[in-house]
């Protein structure tokens, strides 16, 4: 379909200008779910199969739930996109997701004491998105109180995707830390918004940082993979776009150690795989992803199995579009038994 039928390129690689990227996935996904069901195996097998990945023993995702929506995703002051949790200390998947879920709720109650009832409306990905927190550090309070009220200080880690590229300004390279305030003073350099993050992972306990830059700030993405890579999960999205082209220049200037991985972005399974074995190769971690306009499909679940990714994103322990994957994978892990194991605080490199 990406070479012979459509065959479009640009400098990434094959675009998918003539059948496009929609149609094609669609029609990828949908003859991996009939191969697997012809060959009377689950979908999460068969992906490792054409992954070359071991099917004796499996890797359960840590996952990585956004519990406050800020930046695009929501009306209020952050312009981080999301504050996630990564519950690193259960035991298993079913235990990270009851951690999860307990911590959601602690979140939302210490939020409507603080702002009152309108505050637990949700964002796009489930994530409470209506607070008006004044700022980053103290979203970040919040989520820390709300980890010690529901008795898990300890086993939950801290992860966020920035999404620089929303606030950054092209034509001045500076980012706009006014923007959803309305403050003309707040516009700052890759090296000042740098130390912002340096400071907050000094303060919180963050194991994962997405999108810290602009897509195109590669030198302020080479500069914090340098300084904080080694203890830090630095991952590209908007940098990356699962594209292999990508990677390889990524891997090259050294901007990052992790993947986020969206078969939507790229347009068929074969070329996720693809990305996604690339990545590996490197030592990188691969956080297999959804995206905001999500629908009930949970391909993404087996999808993050049979990789052995050992990370998943895909929102808050709330909505159905973000559940239905959760909820799989659970279902996996119940099939798999001591088939499987849980990835904790091994998320990045579980093989």
């Amino acid at each position: 379909m990406v070479e012979t039928l459509d065959g479009t390129k640009n400098e990434w690689g094959f675009c998918k200008k003539k059948l496009g990227a929609n149609a094609i996935l669609a029609v990828s996904l949908a003859l991996a779910r009939a191969a697997a069901a012809y060959k009377k195996i689950p979908l999460y097998e068969y992906i490792a199969l054409l992954a070359k990945k071991p099917t004796t023993k499996y890797v359960m995702p840590v996952p990585s739930l956004n519990i406050i929506n800020g930046g695009a995703h929501a009306g209020n002051k952050l312009h981080f996109q999301e504050f996630m949790i990564m519950p690193t200390g259960a035991k298993t998947f079913k235990e990270a997701m009851q951690i999860g879920a307990e911590v959601y709720q602690a979140l939302q109650k210490t939020l409507k004491e603080k702002f009152g009832p309108g505050a637990i409306n949700v964002g796009d990905e489930g994530g409470f998105g209506a607070p008006q927190l004044s700022g980053e550090e103290e979203a970040l309070e919040c989520v820390m109180k709300a980890i010690e009220a529901s008795g898990h200080k300890g086993k939950v880690e801290l992860a966020t995707d920035i999404a620089a590229s929303d606030f950054f300004i092209d034509a001045e390279k500076l980012y706009n830390m006014g923007k959803k305030t309305g403050e003309k003073d707040k516009k700052i350099t890759g090296e000042k918004h740098q130390e912002f993050i340096e400071k907050l992972c000094a303060k919180f306990p963050f194991v994962s940082i997405e999108d810290p830059f602009d897509q195109d700030d590669w030198d302020s993405y080479a500069r914090m993979n340098a300084k904080l890579g080694k203890t830090h999960q630095i991952v590209g999205d908007d940098l990356l776009v699962t594209n292999p082209t990508r990677i390889q220049k990524a891997i090259e200037k050294k901007l990052c150690n992790a993947l986020l991985l969206k078969v939507n972005q790229i347009g068929s399974l074969t070329e996720a795989i693809d990305a996604c074995l690339l990545a590996q190769s490197q030592g990188w971690g691969v956080m297999v992803s959804h995206r905001s306009g999500e629908t009930e499909d949970s391909f993404i679940a087996d999808l993050v199995v049979g990789l052995g990714t050992g990370e998943i994103k895909t929102g808050a322990p709330c909505r159905s579009d973000r559940l239905a994957k959760y909820n799989q994978i659970m279902r996996i892990e119940e099939e798999l038994g001591e088939k499987c194991w849980y990835a904790g605080s091994k998320f990045r490199n579980p093989q």
